[in-house]
């Protein structure tokens, strides 16, 4: 049970430290076009991310699919880019979510859990048991985005009861700022695999 929950924690720990905030700014993106009132919604759209980054966080560890890190850590800001352009146009329809953005969260999924996969092989090293890692680990990931999820959504509530923001300009706000982000991740992801 000890190895269990310092899995867990270190699952947790990871996607809420800021050295993960590409993550986080994903998971910002996901749920910038929702409001407290629409959580459940919202949870089946961060679900379809989860059973995505699970299923290659399984596949990476037990290293049944292998893709370069240098790829990953370009595609994981792509996948943040594409999601802050969909909810520019998604502008218009806050709180829905449509077929499309399930399927789109799933496949981005496959791509954060690549990216998580890396940390979790290095930090297992030789170990042959590692189910109870990867379900510790995949668990703790799941608890900490949920965390980022509900202060998002406390943030948006406190900016528009406060600051009188509409949803519409929030959505603006937050998906232009993590776009922006996004694409210098881009740029300077590439100019290291350029110049590696």
């Amino acid at each position: 049970m000890q190895d269990f929950t310092l899995w867990l924690s270190t699952g947790m720990l990871h996607i809420l430290d800021w050295k993960a905030y590409d993550h986080i700014a994903y998971i910002m993106a996901l749920t910038a076009c929702f409001s407290f009132t629409a959580w459940r919604k919202l949870l089946i759209l961060i679900t379809a991310f989860t059973i995505g980054h699970s299923i290659t966080l399984a596949l990476s560890t037990l290293n049944i699919v292998s893709i370069k890190p240098g790829i990953i850590e370009v595609l994981i800001p792509v996948t943040i880019l594409v999601t802050c352009i969909n909810n520019f146009r998604m502008i218009d329809k806050i709180n829905k979510t449509i077929l499309p953005n399930y399927i789109t969260a799933l496949c981005f999924g496959f791509i954060h859990g690549m990216g998580f996969s890396f940390l979790l092989k290095s930090m297992l090293g030789h170990q042959t048991n590692i189910i109870v890692p990867l379900l510790g680990f995949n668990l703790g990931l799941e608890i900490g985005q949920i965390i980022i999820v509900a202060l998002i959504l406390i943030i948006s509530i406190i900016l528009s009861r406060i600051l009188r923001l509409s949803s519409k300009v929030w959505v603006i706000s937050i998906s232009s700022i993590v776009g922006i982000l996004s694409c210098y991740l881009i740029f300077q992801r590439l100019s290291l695999i350029i110049t590696s």
